[in-house]
């Protein structure tokens, strides 16, 4: 049961003065549907505000460790969670599922399972609720906004190396006064692109984005830069502790870079018009600055599962011209020509996805092989050998 404010505050006010042990310690939460969740708080010694640790998709709460002891020692509480088939949390191991269970547990069941976490960090004697901030490395970047989006008590967000979907972007767009600390290694695909383009729909002037030549992908980043986790327990105490509130947001914000495109792409033959931009800049020899590819591609089956397949195929065609040499690209359109009932094209695409594969640069290994996958099994099902 969430904790009303007003006993929350007088948590914060009263109870402390009779003693509260800090010094983390794991505790079990429960879901809506009755599921365990394991999660680690890390208690400050002092009245302070609070931080959630959302961790990546392929990682643990473990990896906050570190940085959730480091900031209960400057005096801000936190929680880092297990999603459920993560870690010590209940579920079916993430691992054993399908893609579409993945995808529906953690679009309908996860943002559930963080509230719970959230509401527990604020009910903690010493936290002040008013005063919350979110972290999220990889997957846990979207995690950590929409946490944002449902908790207006959220007021500044550490985001590592991931994206967000049209709900996040049009929340950071909306919320200028919230300050964003971003990281990623360039070594990490074009995950650095990713990270502009996440910042880029805030017209606030208190982000900032901390770039590394290699590092890894989002926490793991960790072990490689020593300077980053104080980096981050700086920017909560500055942005939670000494200096909360202080960026303001404009008496007339503008739309970030980011939102101009964005709309381009998602408007009706969105995809086509910058296709005809791109084209049109290359001849003339003139730069066109254009979303991440995985951006892009994102879009493209936003609008595939949206029933807009042409537009959808527009944005595919876009990716494909726009970032040659991808697999993914290919493997993208193909699942657009299929969905728009093309069985020709789409196993044309499937087999040129197939034959970019070994040199594509850009694909980590593990993501080599779901493209794979994903290909034969429409060649299969298309009858192509």
């Amino acid at each position: 049961m969430r904790i009303p404010a007003s006993l929350a505050a007088a948590l914060v006010v009263c109870a402390w003065p009779f003693g509260v042990h800090a010094g983390q310690r794991d505790v079990d939460l429960k879901a809506a549907d009755g599921t365990r969740l394991k999660a680690t708080y890390f208690a400050a010694s002092k009245p302070g505000p609070g931080v959630v640790l959302l961790h990546m998709c392929n990682s643990q709460r473990k990896a906050w460790a570190t940085l959730g002891d480091q900031l209960a020692k400057q005096g801000v509480h936190a929680i880092a969670m297990d999603y459920r088939g993560y870690g010590e949390s209940g579920g079916t191991p993430n691992a054993d599922l399908p893609q579409p269970e993945r995808q529906r547990i953690s679009q309908e069941l996860w943002p559930g399972d963080i509230d719970a976490a959230f509401d527990f960090l604020v009910s903690q004697t010493g936290v002040d609720r008013s005063r919350i901030g979110a972290a999220g490395g990889s997957c846990g970047v979207d995690n950590a906004i929409q946490l944002a989006r449902r908790h207006p008590e959220v007021k500044t967000l550490v985001l590592l190396a991931g994206g967000t979907n049209a709900a996040g972007e049009q929340f950071l767009a909306r919320s200028p006064w919230m300050p964003i600390f971003a990281s990623a290694a360039h070594d990490d695909g074009r995950i650095v692109d990713v990270m502009r383009w996440v910042l880029g729909f805030s017209s606030g002037s208190g982000n900032h984005l901390q770039e590394y030549r290699t590092g890894g992908h989002g926490t793991d980043m960790f072990s490689a830069h020593k300077d980053l986790e104080p980096a981050i327990v700086a920017w909560f105490d500055r942005h939670l502790v000494s200096e909360p509130g202080r960026v303001t947001a404009p008496s007339a914000p503008q739309p970030g870079p980011s939102v101009r495109m964005s709309e381009t792409l998602r408007a009706p033959g969105g995809g086509a018009r910058v296709l005809a931009d791109l084209k049109a800049a290359r001849t003339a020899k003139k730069p066109l600055t254009l979303a991440p590819e995985s951006v892009i591609n994102l879009i493209g089956y936003e609008l595939l599962q949206g029933d807009r397949v042409p537009d959808a195929i527009g944005i595919f065609e876009l990716n494909v011209e726009a970032y040659p040499g991808s697999a993914n690209t290919l493997d993208s359109l193909s699942d657009g020509y299929l969905a728009a009932g093309d069985k020709v094209k789409a196993l044309d695409y499937a087999r040129r996805a197939l034959a970019a594969l070994p040199g594509d640069t850009g694909a980590p290994v593990e993501f080599k092989q779901q493209i794979r996958e994903s290909a034969e099994g429409k060649i299969r099902q298309l009858g192509g050998s």
